[in-house]
């Protein structure tokens, strides 16, 4: 039987533990190292995939390095802090709480074969074989920092890991370099984009605040009968909340004008009951959105539409606006007020 990828891998992390485990001195003084990187390389890992940003900088953190290099943790640190006058700020600083955290929860999101072997062998060189129990925060390498260990672990595997981590970091700059002018011609689009949006709601809002109100009051003469449903029509879609039409006499014309409101607009008519209108009422409602019918306990002499919290006195039915001379009127009335007289 064929052994799957995550065997394998598993496997070869395994064997590098045991083979790691004797290792306790520095590259410096311990060659051996030279076996486990080897066998670093064997694991078919991007070192590009070790480089973290950190504090908008490119770098490193310890342990990963140790691993690299094939020595524990605790003595890499070690070695620097023995020649710490070599690591100013720019080359290796220490990772706050919040840092750690952060690039804890990422490390621990390691799903593939190759990924866990590596954190297999990472966690032998590590402070401690669990990353979470770190009591040290650990610290992070700038592309000089790393440079610098070479010459402070003085060992030729620390130098020829050296060279495969600055091709790494230099393979990484070079990808954004090349991609510069493309990263660049994305921030002007946006921008524009971003004008663009600004403009086309600066000439919105300008038609809106220009544009012509409905008028508080409109006469319609004789046989102007596309004006008053225009302008009726405009009522019924500036409403906000709901519409409740008053009117002794309506009929399926009416219920098509009150189909012209907006989402979520209630509508209600008050009539004389007609069976015609009835099933017209029933029709509608089974395919369109719900108009409620209430019928008049007496009849009216005068008509009424309310929009939201305004009442338009009518002086025709609707389906009758503009057939003969008439008028719309806003009144000062409450809505209530004239909701509440026709109980």
């Amino acid at each position: 039987m064929e052994k799957t990828p995550k065997k394998i891998a598993g496997k070869k992390a395994s064997e590098l533990i045991t083979k790691c485990d004797k290792l306790e001195e520095p590259v410096a003084i311990c060659d051996q190292s030279k076996e486990v990187v080897a066998n670093c390389n064997n694991l078919n890992f991007n070192i590009e995939s070790l480089i973290r940003t950190i504090r908008g900088q490119k770098v490193m953190v310890d342990f990963d390095l140790s691993m690299l290099y094939g020595v524990k943790n605790k003595r890499l640190n070690e070695q620097v802090k023995r020649n710490i006058n070599r690591f100013p700020d720019d080359f290796m600083f220490q990772l706050t709480k919040e840092e750690w955290n952060t690039l804890r929860s990422q490390i621990a999101t390691a799903n593939t074969p190759e990924e866990k072997a590596v954190a297999l062998l990472r966690s032998q060189f590590a402070t401690t074989k669990d990353l979470s129990k770190i009591r040290t925060l650990p610290y992070a390498f700038t592309r000089n920092g790393i440079g610098m260990l070479s010459s402070v672990l003085g060992s030729e595997t620390a130098v020829a890991m050296n060279i495969r981590i600055m091709r790494a970091f230099t393979i990484g700059q070079q990808i954004i370099e090349s991609n510069a002018l493309l990263f660049k011609r994305v921030f002007h689009i946006e921008q524009h984009q971003l004008e663009t949006d600004e403009k086309i709601d600066f000439i919105l809002s300008k038609m809106d605040a220009n544009s012509p109100k409905l008028l508080t009051e409109q006469i319609f003469t004789t046989g102007c009968v596309w004006d008053a449903w225009a302008y009726v029509s405009d009522l019924v879609r500036s409403a906000k909340q709901r519409i409740v039409l008053i009117d002794n006499f309506v009929d399926d014309r009416v219920l098509s004008l009150l189909d012209k409101r907006g989402d979520g607009v209630e509508a209600m008519i008050y009539s004389r009951y007609s069976e015609s209108f009835q099933t017209d009422l029933q029709k509608h409602n089974a395919q369109q959105r719900e108009i409620k019918f209430t019928q008049l306990p007496h009849r009216n002499h005068d008509r009424f539409l309310i929009i939201d919290d305004e009442v338009y006195l009518l002086g025709a039915s609707v389906k009758d606006m503009g057939v003969g001379l008439c008028a719309i009127t806003k009144m000062q009335t409450s809505p209530e007020t004239v909701l509440g007289l026709l109980e």
